[in-house]
């Protein structure tokens, strides 16, 4: 195996468990979001109103996972189903003020996190990282056949 390869298995591994969503200490049990709440608000945000089976397929998760995933968020407020914008059966998930509220307040504290971890870096070194996990992420998403929606 290339060794530079099994170099950014063993990085991707370390850096997995740094937990950088839990950047204030003890609010993930007093409404901090989960991961998978910060994911899904974040996916709705950026493409619209979407359907369990559109969010099954955007991140290759049974719909029975989904539906507790929504169900969890509508219950905290921060979706909401709505009826088919475009006219269509099924009805779809849209972000509430709350939930968008709630994500930038997530954001934020995240980004202010990694602004701490990065804040020796030389900007164009930042600039660089960036491009670099943007590039990963893209591959990661054309292999797997599921591109992110980017702004």
């Amino acid at each position: 195996m290339n060794r530079a390869v099994e170099d950014v298995e063993y990085e991707q591994m370390l850096l997995s468990r740094h937990g950088l969503l839990n950047h204030r200490k003890g609010r993930r049990e007093n409404g901090v979001l989960e991961r998978s709440a910060y994911i899904l608000l974040s996916r709705i945000r950026i493409q619209g109103p979407m359907s369990i089976g559109e969010l099954s397929e955007a991140f290759d998760l049974d719909a029975s996972t989904l539906n507790r995933q929504t169900t969890a968020a509508m219950r905290a407020g921060l979706v909401q189903r709505i009826p088919d914008p475009a006219g269509g059966m099924a009805r779809k998930f849209r972000i509430t003020a709350e939930g968008s509220r709630t994500l930038d307040e997530e954001r934020e504290g995240t980004v202010a996190s990694l602004g701490r971890v990065m804040v020796d870096w030389p900007g164009e070194d930042v600039a660089a990282f960036a491009r670099y996990l943007r590039r990963f992420n893209t591959d990661l998403e054309r292999l797997g056949g599921r591109p992110w929606p980017r702004p």
